[in-house]
This record gives C-alpha cells, sequence and structure tokens, in this order.
C-alpha cells in the first residue's frame, strides 16, 4: 500500500458548490493535477458545463471553475491505497472541513464524484460537522471515472448537469 496525500481545495470564499471526489488517482498524484488521467470524464463534462474543457491549461480549467462558483477537493486528505482505485482506500484522515465551511458560507450544495466519496463523507466527515455544515444539501453524482463504465458519457453529463447549472454561475 502506498500512502497518498490529497491536494489542496480549488476554490474562493464565495463559491457555492462543492464537488468532492475521494483522493487523487495515481496520474494526478504524479502530474500534481485534480483528474490528470485522460480516460476520466470530469474535464470532458466540466467543459460542457461552464467551458472548463481539457483542451484549456490546468490553470485556466481551475479558474473557470471558481468563476463559475464551483469548488473542487476530495473528501480524503490521505490514505494508504494501491492503485488508483476506490475500493483500495484505507486508513483514511479526511480534510478538514469544518474549517473549510466556515472559510466558504456560501457553499449551498456538496456534489460527490461517484457513490464513494458520498459514503467516505457521510462515514469519516459528518460527525464531526456543525449542524449548520450537515444541513449543506448533498447530491451523489455519477462517478467520471473511466472504471464506471456502466453509463455513457451523455447520461453522466446530464446527470451533473441537472445538479450543477441550477447553481452555477456563467452556465453555458
Amino acid at each position: 500500500m502506498t500512502n497518498c496525500t490529497g491536494f489542496a481545495p480549488i476554490s474562493r470564499p464565495d463559491a457555492r458548490v462543492l464537488i468532492l471526489g475521494t483522493l487523487p488517482g495515481a496520474e494526478s498524484l504524479r502530474r500534481q493535477e485534480y483528474y490528470a488521467k485522460s480516460q476520466n470524464a470530469f474535464w470532458r463534462i466540466l467543459g460542457e458545463l461552464i467551458g472548463a474543457g481539457p483542451d484549456l491549461p490546468y490553470q485556466q480549467r481551475l479558474e473557470t471553475i471558481k468563476s463559475a462558483g464551483l469548488a473542487l477537493w476530495d473528501v480524503c486528505a490521505s490514505a494508504h491505497r494501491e492503485g488508483s482505485l476506490d475500493a483500495n482506500i484505507r486508513e483514511l484522515e479526511p480534510n478538514d472541513f469544518g474549517r473549510y465551511f466556515q472559510a466558504h458560507p456560501h457553499i449551498g450544495l456538496i456534489c460527490f464524484n461517484g457513490q464513494t466519496a458520498g459514503k467516505l463523507f457521510e462515514r469519516f466527515v459528518i460527525p464531526d460537522l456543525t449542524a449548520e455544515a450537515r444541513k449543506i444539501p448533498r447530491k451523489i453524482l455519477p462517478s467520471t471515472s473511466p472504471a464506471h463504465a456502466s453509463m455513457r458519457f451523455a447520461q453522466k453529463l446530464e446527470h451533473w448537469r441537472c445538479a450543477l447549472m441550477p447553481t452555477a454561475a456563467g452556465a453555458r
């Protein structure tokens, strides 16, 4: 098992939607970029929704996300994991969401990139949150990972569109 450490959040204090993954995969850790694996549909989806597509330089994608009122982070600050599959996450340490929500009081929706992120949040984060933070609506979206191949891109895109577009600014 390899010890993996996640990234800092991508957000501004006025962010309205927090998108949470589990922990960066091997390619993301190697490149130090969220969703770096080219087969992952995350950037294609955000390209369709807010113009933050994989054709843009990484830093420009991050600025586009922030300008749209979105924030990006992971449930896990660190964990032991072999490979990139979420099912292999062990001995995780969650990120400090109490501090995050204090610094980002406008978060009105938490979207999870896949079921595992949602389950880990429920198990390891919710018990330590304030009553107010526990009330923030949460939505589990289809994973953008290539491992979640049972759903076509168009179907994933529609789920993500329905969740993000009512809240995100700068919608296309």
